[in-house]
């Protein structure tokens, strides 16, 4: 090991041990009257779920949309009259994007962001409503990280890191300080990863007051960096990230992040594309809650829980998502749930068969969405037609029991989706 890394390891080690929860009282002192101390909402639906008793921490209620402003408010509230004239930089997928220009506002600063191309317009149009310059660059966090990197040095920029910096981690970890005092005998908090400053700060905050509450991280399956570099036991950086929880799309942790979630994190879940979606699909059912991708992380995890009758909270990190992306969610959670069944039909070329489908469908209790009869696909025989047939249903029982309906009335079902 060469003596620039060995000093870097103990630099590192140095920040983390010398982070304590007097830094987050000391933030949480600094947010006062600047966020909202969004409070928990017990959720008897996600609790018959998964076998314990879960509370909700929407965060996604919170100012600017997400936990992100106390981070971001923390760091710049300290920056010295020197550094604010400067102005502050930083990139975002979004939520960071709003905190720093919120920030930024509130404290008079210059914000400049830089944010993938691929960002929501709903975000990049919050962003510039704080008056903040936005840079639209590359297609992930990464990629606007590096352009952010650029411009910093340029133009002389004070860097305001999404997660990498002691005093983000400290203002995140104030979301854990405002749980704990709402909840005095919680055993576990679930909370999303993308770079790891959110966990690592609700970790520490967790740890330091209360040793015995287990905190636990929940990644996308196609953005697990944490999970991979806990693997390697090293920071390690994804070859790719391809995730709906676009807030968590982060090939690379950061070494500050790494070492804290090291130190303090009890455990990581990953949860599938689907897990997201369902978990997203129920929080609006059930609770009429909106989140993003990123948001519904902590509950997509809950059936994957090693314990049972414990007290949970699921902190729900965001709620900024535009209405064609949570539209397109929430068909995809709907056809994976089988609450949406696409299946098409033969029927002979000739008068009633339509009758005879719509007389099933209706004895099924099945609500058509769509019909396509279409004589142009290629059939067995040039004298049948198939019929392409959309419907909402109950859930995967009852599409089951459709095909048995057609299948007894001589029909051949082939499942589109």
């Amino acid at each position: 090991m060469s003596e620039e890394v060995q000093n870097k390891e103990a630099s590192l080690e140095e920040i983390v041990n010398n982070t304590s929860i007097a830094d987050i009282y000391r933030a949480a002192k600094q947010l006062d009257g600047i966020v909202s101390k969004t409070k928990l909402i017990e959720s008897q639906f996600f609790s018959d779920l998964c076998g314990n008793t879960i509370y909700l921490k929407p965060e996604n209620l919170q100012k600017t949309g997400s936990f992100k402003l106390r981070g971001a408010y923390n760091k710049i509230s300290q920056l010295t009259e020197e550094e604010r004239k400067k102005g502050v930089i930083t990139a975002s997928a979004g939520n960071h994007a709003q905190g720093v220009a919120f920030a930024a506002q509130k404290l008079g600063c210059k914000a400049v962001i830089c944010m993938p191309a691929t960002t929501p317009i709903l975000k990049v149009e919050a962003t510039k409503a704080y008056g903040a310059e936005v840079v639209l660059y590359g297609d992930t966090f990464d990629d606007a990280a590096a352009k952010s990197q650029e411009l910093q040095k340029k133009k002389g920029y004070v860097y305001i890191h999404p997660f990498n910096d002691e005093k983000v981690i400290a203002g995140q970890g104030t979301t854990a300080l405002e749980i704990i005092d709402d909840l005095k005998d919680v055993d576990a908090i679930l909370v999303p990863i993308g770079g790891g400053g959110f966990a690592s700060g609700v970790a520490l905050a967790c740890k330091a007051v209360n040793p015995h509450v287990k905190v636990i991280g929940v990644e996308p399956e196609g953005a697990a960096c944490m999970e991979n570099s806990f693997m390697k036991n090293e920071v390690s950086t994804l070859p790719a990230v391809d995730t709906v929880a676009d807030g968590c799309a982060v090939k690379t942790p950061g070494d500050l992040t790494y070492a804290f979630c090291k130190k303090y994190l009890d455990q990581i879940i990953t949860v599938s594309e689907v897990e997201i979606m369902s978990a997203l699909l129920s929080l609006i059912e059930k609770h009429k809650l909106i989140a993003e991708g990123a948001g519904a992380l902590s509950l997509a995890a809950l059936n994957k829980l090693p314990f049972k009758g414990k007290k949970v909270v699921a902190i729900i990190s965001g709620g900024n998502i535009d209405i064609s992306t949570i539209s397109a969610l929430i068909d995809k959670a709907m056809m994976a749930r089988s609450r949406v069944f696409c299946f098409s039909v033969l029927l002979a070329d000739k008068p009633g068969q339509l009758l005879q489908v719509s007389q099933i469908l209706a004895d099924e209790n099945a609500n058509v969405i769509k019909l396509d009869h279409n004589q142009s696909k290629v059939t067995d025989s040039f004298k049948k037609v198939a019929l392409d047939i959309t419907v909402e249903t109950n859930g995967r029982e009852h599409v089951n029991s459709i095909i048995k309906s057609f299948k007894n009335a001589g029909f051949a079902v082939e499942k589109i989706y």
